[in-house]
């Protein structure tokens, strides 16, 4: 995964957080974690092609969340972010080489790319198990005062 899918995640809490009656631009979103406005630009627009986001454009244009905190699972932030390819891509080397014997096929799957599909199944199904709003409740839950942070520095004017 690359660290856009960290960022992404952290944005679409603090839209939750923020509500649905207002868009805010990539650049203060990008402020608030003091990232590249640019890059987390590049996520945002990736969420809103998948329809987590809406982009609103005009002087009071920006982000929000497209739907509902328990509508949006982490995977489907992930599948925005990095695609839906498979995280290990098995290319036959067995095959290849002194491990070849002269063989040209295994009787059997490999097992690297068994065991790598089963963990990556697991990992798939835990996310896409987990919402937004699951994050959102462990994070109120932990760190009480966040959310109530967060509405206070998005609406102080920088």
């Amino acid at each position: 995964m690359n660290e856009g899918v960290e960022w992404a995640t952290h944005t679409c809490l603090n839209l939750a957080w923020l509500g649905d009656e207002r868009a805010v631009p990539a650049a203060r979103l990008a402020a608030f974690y003091e990232l590249p406005a640019a890059y987390l630009n590049k996520q945002l627009q990736a969420l809103a092609r998948a329809g987590i986001l809406t982009s609103v454009s005009g002087p009071r244009g920006g982000f929000r969340l497209a739907k509902a905190p328990d509508q949006v699972t982490l995977m489907d932030v992930v599948t925005a972010i990095d695609g839906p390819d498979p995280a290990f891509r098995c290319t036959e080397i067995r095959l290849r080489g002194g491990s070849s014997s002269g063989t040209t096929r295994y009787r059997t799957p490999c097992a690297i790319d068994t065991a790598m599909r089963k963990a990556e199944l697991a990992w798939r199904r835990e996310l896409a198990a987990q919402t937004l709003a699951d994050v959102m409740t462990t994070v109120e839950a932990t760190n009480p005062g966040v959310p109530d942070k967060v509405r206070r520095w998005f609406d102080d004017t920088h």
